[in-house]
């Protein structure tokens, strides 16, 4: 189920709206599902899942309860620090245009956007209606529980960028929602997937918690790589400073939490477009 609600909230404003309610904007992006699987008409196969990348376990959470009552309550912090918000800041300068029509994905009350730059439009998701709401950079948003349903009711090819920043830890089925993204990316757009070593750890996926920085990459890489069509992926990383809050792993993430390490956190970005024709193995 989709809900759309506008960024400005009146008084009696409630942060759960009737569902599949439309507002259209300016600019006229119309959310409407499209009854194909590929935005790619050049070849069926664009668009398509080549294999399956997370095994059973690997998909598995620690807390199995639903995603919504985690995040009913809203957040109104920052999940990473000001280093590795400049530096996303600074890669979403190089990459995106003023004219784009952008999807952030998994959003909160910031996008991290670079606040001297308008862009065309941009349209952001998230399970928290009221961190949403907040945002000043979204012309509309969507609620939507990626783990339960991975469609969204947008036209196809109706993005230049998607964005999902520090949360595709979260994703129980990547495959699929990688695909989805690739659906409403028009053809040449981008998607950006940004991540440090910082989680709500009992919501991420097995297969994360379990890795390393380097693994983590390496997993993002074959989410890209999984859907056809998407091109070659692009890894930019910035190292932690001296002292940075460990590999990720359990006992770092303890040390994080008690406050016994310092640093920066560590900068990951996957950055892969949607080729106009599908690359092959």
């Amino acid at each position: 189920m989709n809900t759309l609600q506008p960024t400005l909230k009146p008084s009696n404003w409630n942060p759960m709206p009737k569902p599949k309610t439309i507002f259209k904007s300016k600019n006229h992006i119309h959310p409407t599902k499209s009854q194909s699987s590929s935005s790619s008409s050049s070849s069926s196969s664009a668009g398509r899942i080549k294999r399956t990348v997370l095994t059973k376990d690997g998909r598995t959470k620690l807390n199995i309860s639903p995603d919504r009552d985690f995040y009913a309550y809203p957040r109104f912090v920052t999940h990473v620090d000001n280093t590795f918000i400049q530096t996303l800041t600074d890669v979403y300068r190089q990459r995106l245009n003023p004219e784009f029509q952008i999807l952030d994905l998994m959003s909160s009350w910031v996008s991290h956007l670079p606040k001297d730059v308008n862009y065309n439009k941009v349209v952001g998701h998230g399970l928290n209606a009221q961190e949403l709401a907040k945002n000043p950079r979204l012309d509309y948003f969507v609620v939507k529980d990626l783990n339960q349903d991975q469609q969204f009711e947008f036209d196809d090819a109706s993005f230049d960028a998607v964005l999902c920043t520090v949360s595709v830890q979260y994703l129980e089925q990547p495959e699929k929602v990688f695909a989805e993204v690739f659906r409403v990316l028009k053809p040449g757009g981008v998607f950006i997937v940004s991540f440090s070593n910082r989680m709500f750890y009992e919501k991420a996926v097995g297969a994360w918690r379990e890795g390393t920085g380097y693994g983590r990459v390496q997993l993002v890489v074959q989410y890209f790589q999984c859907v056809d069509g998407f091109t070659e992926p692009e890894v930019v990383r910035k190292a932690a400073d001296d002292g940075a809050k460990g590999d990720g792993s359990v006992l770092g993430w303890i040390k994080g939490v008690l406050g016994l390490l310092s640093g920066s956190d560590p900068f990951f970005a996957v950055i892969a477009y949607k080729n106009f024709k599908p690359i092959y193995d």
